[in-house]
This record gives C-alpha cells, structure tokens and sequence, in this order.
C-alpha cells in the first residue's frame, strides 16, 4: 500500500480537496493507498512514498518522490498528472 500526502500551505481546504480526488482516482484503477491531506511543514517531518503537491511547493521538498499537480481540485487534470506515477509506483504498469 502506498503512503501518500497531499500538500497544501495549510494543510486544510486544498489539500483536503486532492485527497478527495486521488482517493477516487485510485480507487477507479485498483490503486491501493493510505491518502492523507497535511501542511508543507508537516510533510517535511513524515514519512511517505509520494508527496503530491503544486509546483511552487515541489520545489522546497528535497530527498523525497513529488509528484507535480496542476490544480488541486480538476479531477481531469490531477489524474493526467499522476495517474502514470501512481500506476508505476503500485506495480500496475
């Protein structure tokens, strides 16, 4: 299973709102993992397999997997921006 954080700067409405999102998108491809919404400084601090997060906060993130979102609410668009890492991760690709 894999251990995701969605990031936002406060770790409260937009993150909470891509959990939302990558936990139907791994649900509609079989993708086992445990989706939790947290804060930039908290996501330092913890242990993950992938940090899902926006472009100007991936950039701060060193020595852990990001994967690069375009908006955290566009279903469409977050899943063609990690639905390929998610599937390689996961082993189903």
């Amino acid at each position: 299973m894999l251990k995701i954080f969605t990031v936002c700067g406060n770790g409260i409405g937009s993150s909470l709102m891509l959990k939302m999102r990558l936990d139907e998108i791994c649900e509609e491809h079989g993708i086992e993992a445990d989706i939790e919404s947290t804060d930039f400084n908290s996501a330092q601090g913890k242990g993950s397999d992938l940090i899902v997060t926006i472009k100007e906060l991936a950039n701060q993130f060193t020595g852990k997997k990001v994967a690069v979102i375009r908006s955290y609410v566009n279903k469409k668009k977050i899943e063609a921006d990690v639905l390929d890492i998610l599937l390689e991760m996961s082993g189903k690709k």
